[in-house]
């Protein structure tokens, strides 16, 4: 479960200052709303580590293969268009896209959304939270979002279309679809889908 801190100071702070204030707090894994709000998000269980680690390894393994974009994980933040810091458990963002940012804004959280963004249900997360922050995602320019709830073996998949879908059971095998040709995430290799 996330904690909220709603802080005068804290809400005013411009994305400079809440750069450093997250770099004086490295300890933590912390986001910003669009309306300046605070969210500290607790580490993960093992379970979840293990999952995205290997959501990580094969999204990794698509992008050395095709060098297109480049990956990263849960510890990138993004500053949104709409002015959100969001940080993902993995993302991928084309080339074509990094290529119009400076060398200083990707040194921090660059001003862009990915392309393409994952989010990893963990028990104590509420669902509701997680799908507002994917339609937030969509909003802001992702092409293709995952939302995974392993504990209910389940992918929300959100696209810029707007044409959202469900797909139950962990004997899956999604697809990159257009924004990432090629690519295909096995969901049979992750915890408790044995």
């Amino acid at each position: 479960m996330s904690v909220i801190m709603k802080s005068h100071i804290l809400n005013r702070l411009n994305d400079e200052e809440f750069f450093l204030f997250c770099q004086e707090q490295r300890d933590l894994k912390i986001e910003r709303t669009a309306q300046g709000e605070i969210i500290i998000i607790p580490p993960t269980g093992f379970e979840t580590g293990d999952f995205n680690s290997e959501l990580n390894r094969q999204l990794g393994n698509w992008n050395f293969e095709k060098k297109t974009g480049k990956v990263t994980d849960s510890s990138t933040g993004y500053i949104l268009p709409n002015g959100a810091t969001r940080s993902p458990d993995a993302a991928w963002i084309s080339l074509e896209r990094l290529a119009g940012l400076t060398r200083l804004q990707l040194k921090k959280f660059p001003p862009v959304c990915p392309d393409f963004v994952v989010e990893i249900r963990s028990e104590t997360d509420h669902l509701k939270t997680l799908q507002d922050k994917m339609e937030e995602y969509i909003q802001n320019g992702a092409r293709l979002g995952w939302l995974i709830d392993p504990g209910n073996e389940k992918v929300y998949i959100y696209r810029q279309s707007g044409n959202h879908t469900i797909v139950e059971g962990f004997d899956q095998i999604l697809s990159g679809e257009d924004v990432l040709p090629g690519f295909e995430l096995m969901l049979d290799v992750f915890p408790g889908s044995e």
